[in-house]
């Protein structure tokens, strides 16, 4: 089901007639992440029985577990998949990684740890399991889990690539699309606003003589360097080896200067908006540049990643979701699945994404639609409606080909988190712990000495040499056979079970220093709607044009007005009529969407009062 048209809704009615009708006796849903697992339970707490009335969890007992005590009463538990695993195998998850996605761990285990049968926990335990965003996270590793089970197995998902269908042999039970939920009036259809600038498109060259800035990614202390010989820098560098403030500037100020000449012409507040950033690093700068381009005090925008400083990330969204302020988020994965924000009808691509599923998902942040008096409680005006939503693309992500799924077959390109988290949860494969001791060693060489001494406090004695030489030792011992291998190894990386110096090596990693080019000037190339949106304005514009021209004779409202006298009023029968009429299939043409067509083709015909 596309995103944002209703596939947990529609989830749990099917789980409440299977419970009330069916004799299931309990369903587990499964999550990726935390968060969702807690939007999952609220969604069920405002669930309505169609039958009787009653709320969900006024008839049923729904548990989100968020420890490793399953309650043998209820009759819905919801979990994240890492945490059933956990369980599973007898260990405790900590809460930390319950937050994390786990998309991208699976793929580093080459032979998945075997789950054996645990007593506690029987197969028989779940008659139903529902398990979300079905295209991800439900492989190799965490398949296992869906297995183990003696269940029915439902999955949910907007984006199937080839390998979901193939782990449900190609059993599609149904499919409900992006256009046919535009047409119901379940999702809202987009735009895309494309923003080329000089630097985005052919990167830049500071020449040498000038001074450019180094930042220390964990301190964000600033030191100055004067460049010996020119440098050079791609595209592709842009917020990650080197940042060009007056790139993310000129964007930023495309944005403030045209959203409501071009975008929202209607409106008197910017719409909610969410960025999408590269890194944390990247976000912060784009939290600070926006603020000072806009002028409207911290509040105005904030940044929501794992990182977020001050309030709570949950806080955050729960604050961009109900609250006036955020007017602007800027997030790097944490709300690009999953996370439901009605309000966004502005999503801006500030990084490019390979993956077509990752893409779509993030592109539906801005499908949802939202009850006008919703809408209206975060946006100020009386005829606030929200009939569709824009992309702004500012480095071309809606035109470059993408891939059902990232290739990760060299451990060279995989990032130290998934290898940290990978190891967390058990793996102890040989090119993944060798990955590790080498990345380990090659941090102890380029950190403080203050530095290695909180990773001997976090990692209880142990110094990133000897966690290092630890599981080298461990992969050249002579086990005398596999599994006292096994347990030599899980004995050398137990410290790394520890999610708090997991977090301290990640830090401790970010502080490699990144270029900050502060000579480039960049300049805007060209900012509007792209050719596509351009087409469906103007072919909305002559359809509507074509069926005014042919029913002018015909319909009432349409005869008084190209014929009536200049006093001669307007009865609101006729007004009703006419608008009933078009309203109706086929065309279903829509007021706000005809005043886009005609500001996207014309502004001069569009004029706010």
């Amino acid at each position: 089901m596309a995103t944002g048209s209703g596939k947990t809704f529609t989830a749990i009615s099917f789980i409440y007639r299977l419970i009330k009708f069916a004799g299931a006796r309990r369903v587990l849903f499964l999550v990726d992440r935390g968060n969702l697992g807690r939007q999952t339970k609220k969604e069920f707490d405002q669930y309505v029985s169609p039958y009787n009335n009653f709320k969900f969890g006024e008839e049923y007992i729904v548990q989100h577990l968020t420890s490793n005590n399953l309650d043998k009463s209820a009759r819905v538990v919801i979990c994240t998949i890492q945490r059933m695993y956990s369980m599973l195998r007898g260990s405790e998850l900590p809460e930390e990684d319950d937050e994390r996605s786990t998309e991208g761990s699976e793929a580093l285990f080459k032979d998945a740890p075997p789950i054996e049968y645990n007593p506690a926990i029987p197969i028989e335990s779940f008659d139903i399991i529902v398990t979300d965003e079905a295209h991800r996270s439900i492989y190799k590793l965490w398949r296992q889990v869906l297995e183990y089970f003696d269940a029915h197995l439902i999955g949910l998902t907007a984006t199937p690539n080839k390998q979901t269908f193939g782990f449900f042999n190609q059993n599609l039970v149904m499919e409900y699309g992006h256009e046919q939920a535009v047409a119901d009036g379940v999702n809202v259809n987009y735009d895309v606003y494309r923003i080329r600038t000089e630097v985005t498109e052919a990167g830049a060259t500071v020449e040498a003589g000038y001074w450019v800035q180094m930042l220390d990614r964990d301190t964000r202390k600033r030191s100055d360097w004067q460049l010996d010989e020119d440098f050079d820098y791609d595209p592709a560098e842009l917020d990650r080896s080197v940042q060009t403030p007056d790139q993310i500037r000129t964007v930023v100020r495309t944005i403030r200067d045209r959203w409501q000449a071009e975008m929202f012409p209607q409106r008197t507040e910017l719409p909610k908006t969410l960025v999408f950033a590269k890194d944390d690093n990247h976000a912060e700068a784009i939290v600070q540049i926006i603020r000072e381009e806009f002028g409207r005090g911290n509040e105005f925008a904030q940044k929501i990643t794992y990182r977020s400083t001050g309030d709570t990330p949950e806080n955050l969204i729960r604050a961009f979701r109900s609250s006036y302020y955020p007017r602007i988020a800027v997030t790097v994965d944490m709300v690009a699945t999953g996370t439901d924000i009605k309000p966004v009808e502005i999503v801006v691509f500030l990084r490019s994404v390979k993956s077509r599923s990752f893409f779509e998902q993030m592109k539906g942040r801005g499908v949802r639609v939202i009850p006008r008096a919703d809408l209206r409680a975060v946006n100020p005006g009386e005829h606030v409606v929200k009939d569709h939503f824009v992309i702004v693309d500012a480095v071309g992500v809606c035109e470059r080909d993408k891939t059902d799924s990232r290739p990760m077959d060299q451990k060279k390109a995989v990032p130290f988190d998934k290898l940290l988290q990978a190891v967390a949860l058990g793996n102890v494969e040989p090119e993944v712990l060798s990955s590790v001791a080498a990345r380990l060693a090659r941090l102890e060489r380029d950190i403080t000495d203050a530095d290695k001494a909180k990773v001997v406090e976090a990692s209880g004695g142990h110094d990133l040499k000897s966690l290092a030489r630890g599981i080298v030792n461990a992969l050249r011992a002579n086990a005398p056979d596999a599994d006292a291998l096994q347990q030599a190894l899980i004995a050398a990386t137990r410290p790394l079970a520890d999610p708090a110096l997991r977090n301290l090596l990640l830090q401790l990693r970010q502080k490699a220093d990144q270029i900050i080019d502060i000579v480039t000037q960049d300049n805007l190339i060209e900012a509007g709607f792209s050719a596509a949106a351009t087409e469906r304005a103007k072919s909305l514009v002559q359809t509507f044009e074509a069926f005014i021209a042919q029913h002018k004779d015909e319909i009432t409202a349409l005869q008084i007005l190209y014929n009536r006298p200049v006093k001669a009023p307007l009865r609101f029968e006729d007004i009703k009529a006419l608008a009933d009429t078009l309203h109706a299939p086929p065309h279903l043409f829509d007021e706000s969407a005809l005043w886009q067509a005609y500001a996207a083709l014309d502004k001069s015909k569009v004029k706010r009062e």
